[in-house]
């Protein structure tokens, strides 16, 4: 009987001791999650505010080129919707944001190009000022885009590895998706740069 008593004591003990282990083995992943989670939305976070940024350097822009080339109306109204879209499409993920902001770098690139058909544009303090600027300000969504998709990588990969797939399962962990570029800015960066002297 006193065998029976210790094989069911030690049974019992093993069970909660398993109990226990699956406990706090859950409560480490959910934390995890949640810390990796909250990681993620801190560098979307950083990239919001970079781009704010931007989007607040372009009216500026605008109106310098607008004094020096009147003739380009439509370059300037493109890159005023595609400003107008990148600042619709903030909230709306990082997929949806990408893929305004790279329209928005696109009609950016068409407008610097004017620089070179008006000299006295390319030669004002204001616009050159504001040109260094934004080229800051890229870099600085650069680094930010780069933060970001280290910590979605992360995260998914903290999410989709064994045990914490099943909490993230349980308690239905949103999927990120990466801040990813646009073919153009793909293939301008294979592109080697051109050197003019």
């Amino acid at each position: 009987m006193s065998a029976v008593l210790l094989i069911l004591s030690l049974a019992i003990l093993v069970l909660v001791g398993g109990a226990i282990v699956t406990l706090v083995t859950g409560v480490i992943a959910y934390n995890s999650l949640i810390a990796k989670r909250n990681d993620v939305d801190n560098a979307w976070s950083q990239i919001d505010v970079q781009l704010k940024r931007r989007h607040d350097l372009i009216p500026n822009l605008v109106e310098t080129v607008k004094g020096y080339a009147t003739h380009e109306k439509s370059a300037l109204e493109a890159v005023i919707r595609a400003r107008q879209g990148a600042g619709n499409g903030s909230g709306q993920g990082a997929a949806a944001q990408a893929i305004a902001e790279n329209q928005l770098t696109a009609t950016l690139g068409r407008l610097f190009a004017l620089q070179e058909a008006y000299p006295d544009l390319k030669a004002n303090e204001n616009f050159r000022d504001l040109q260094e600027e934004l080229s800051s300000t890229e870099n600085r969504i650069g680094f930010a885009r780069q933060h970001y998709n280290d910590s979605v990588g992360v995260y998914r990969t903290t999410k989709e590895s064994f045990p914490t797939n099943f909490i993230a399962n349980m308690f239905t962990f949103p999927d990120r998706s990466f801040f990813q570029l646009s073919d153009q800015e793909k293939i301008a960066a294979q592109t080697p740069p051109s050197v003019k002297f």
